[in-house]
């Protein structure tokens, strides 16, 4: 008897044991009730960070992209024309459009010279998510990185007008909580990003100016 009590015994306990490692149906139906309020509670919040990570990633290329302009113009010693356009190819054809979903660089037909030709350069994607952008559909860069006023760069619907600071204002129109960037191209052609929900001061550097 006392070698059956014996050897019973450990099987007993391994089964107690085993049952209190797992897991009621109770238990399990409220952890998943919690794992489902969590998500809720998190999932605005995703989604407003989705959102400013497109807005910031839509900024840089704009912000890429004018660089590009402006030291194109330098390195060729001309005019360059930087296009927001909805054309997928433009080194086939673009018309300048605001608030583009791509950005185009090409070259200023030389003064005088009948046989030149505006040549494109290089070309990037914007955006292809809800992001709106608001500033002119053209700007020129003049040989010395500088903006300079041309109403006819050689391209459609290009009418480089500007001969003072350009804003490119970014935002998510269909959002209230994401945050708004602005991309400035200063006269002297000096491109920068900024916060335009903060101003410029020594604690936001990011800031931009009142």
């Amino acid at each position: 008897m006392a070698d059956q009590e014996g050897h019973g015994l450990p099987g007993i306990m391994s089964r107690r044991r085993a049952r209190a490692a797992g897991f009621t149906l109770i238990e399990l139906m409220v952890t998943i009730t919690l794992l489902a309020i969590l998500a809720m509670l998190a999932a605005p919040s995703f989604s407003t960070w989705i959102k400013n990570s497109q807005l910031r990633a839509t900024a840089e290329a704009l912000q890429n992209g004018l660089r590009l302009a402006q030291a194109e113009a330098l390195r060729r010693n001309r005019q360059t024309v930087f296009s927001l356009t909805n054309s997928a190819s433009p080194e086939t054809g673009l018309t300048a459009v605001t608030n583009g979903r791509y950005w185009s660089i090409n070259t200023v037909v030389l003064t005088g010279e009948t046989t030149d030709v505006a040549a494109f350069v290089q070309s990037g994607v914007l955006t292809n998510t809800g992001v709106s952008i608001t500033g002119p559909a053209s700007i020129c860069f003049s040989s010395l990185g500088r903006l300079i006023a041309n109403a006819t760069p050689g391209i459609d619907g290009a009418d480089c007008a500007a001969n003072a600071a350009v804003d490119y204002n970014l935002s998510v129109p269909d959002s209230t909580d994401t945050r708004r960037l602005r991309v400035t191209v200063a006269l002297g052609g000096q491109v920068r990003m900024c916060d335009l929900d903060k101003t410029l001061s020594a604690s936001h550097p990011d800031g931009c100016a009142p």
